[in-house]
């Protein structure tokens, strides 16, 4: 009876807390806001200048004065008053959509491994931007809910969130994960890689907007189909600007590295599953959620390397934000997998 109050008179938001975007979940409306995890901040006065998407067209193109941040590392918190800042903002402009009397609860999705003292950061920035209760859940937990992963049965099941600062992967059975690993190697790495790749065989200096750009536009991992495009920047021997023509088979030599390191993450975690776990997940096959999993050719990679069918599936960018709207419909069901600093849940 309670919980039915709480819902006519607050709203129920989600929030999946990532390094590169940030995706809110209104309870009843599905996914509202989806915003690039950047801020604009004026350093004279300390004033806050723009959120998302207006904050990010800044970058790399700011006056000294104003600075345009990512207040989030590696899915952790490394600017709190700004992260609070951006909260307060996302969590008001999804309230205000539907506006209700009281305060909303909000259940935020955080990467594996987070310490105590990150999970209380994270707690404190949502109360301070106006949430009345904050409930945490960790992001590959909260992806398998969103795609409906059989997480509660005896039945073992891994996924892959490769998102933009850190790369989670986890074995889950039982409503727990067996065994996890949280990897800094995902989306931002991939684009230092490229921009360090321009720098050092072409001699060409770009920004890491227009590494991403290269990444998302002719970025593949499997040879075949060839691709072809012009990318601009600052030519280091002469400092005037230049173009040069990169090919899918550059970018493949300047993330492989990278993607090296990711595959070996994974085998580590398939080494020390249980053996029952592994033979089920040999049969039903692992899942790639995140931004990184439309990277071309990943799940096939994967597949050759690792001898077990790999799955990106549908959507895969708001998987953890629409696993937070699947909680939220029934925070008692799903009481065990929240972490972390959290309040106490309604009576029923």
């Amino acid at each position: 009876m309670l919980e039915k109050f709480h819902q006519l008179i607050s709203n129920d938001i989600g929030i999946d807390l990532g390094t590169s975007n940030t995706l809110v979940y209104l309870k009843g409306h599905g996914i509202v806001v989806t915003e690039p995890s950047v801020v604009a901040v004026n350093m004279k006065t300390n004033q806050i200048l723009a959120v998302g998407e207006k904050a990010k067209e800044m970058l790399g193109r700011t006056p000294g004065h104003i600075r345009a941040v990512r207040p989030l590392v590696d899915g952790v918190i490394s600017d709190f008053e700004v992260t609070e800042e951006m909260l307060s903002y996302l969590i008001n402009k999804a309230d205000k959509m539907y506006k209700k009397l009281g305060r909303p609860r909000v259940v935020v999705g955080v990467p594996t491994g987070i310490t105590n003292v990150e999970t209380r950061a994270v707690y404190d920035a949502a109360r301070s931007a106006g949430a009345r209760e904050v409930y945490l859940v960790e992001e590959p937990m909260a992806a398998a809910i969103g795609i409906r992963l059989p997480i509660k049965d005896p039945v073992g099941s891994m996924i892959i969130d490769v998102g933009g600062g850190t790369t989670d992967i986890a074995v889950i059975s039982l409503g727990g994960v067996v065994k996890s690993k949280n990897l800094k190697i995902a989306g931002d790495r991939l684009n230092d890689d490229i921009a360090g790749y321009m720098r050092d065989e072409f001699k060409i200096l770009i920004g890491e907007t227009t590494a991403e750009q290269v990444k998302i536009g002719i970025g593949s991992l499997i040879s075949g189909n060839y691709m072809e495009t012009e990318i601009r920047g600052r030519d280091l021997l002469t400092g005037l600007p230049r173009e040069v023509a990169v090919t899918d088979s550059d970018i493949r030599e300047a993330i492989m590295p990278s993607i090296k390191e990711l595959i070996e993450g994974v085998k580590d975690v398939l080494e020390t599953t249980p053996p029952e776990v592994l033979s089920d997940i040999m049969k039903s096959g692992i899942t790639l959620t995140g931004g990184g999993a439309l990277l071309s050719g990943l799940p096939e990679l994967l597949e050759r390397i690792l001898k077990i069918p790999v799955y990106a599936v549908d959507d895969p960018l708001t998987a953890v934000a629409r696993g937070t709207g699947v909680i939220l419909d029934d925070l008692r069901q799903y009481e065990e997998i929240l972490i972390g600093a959290q309040d106490e849940l309604p009576p029923r």
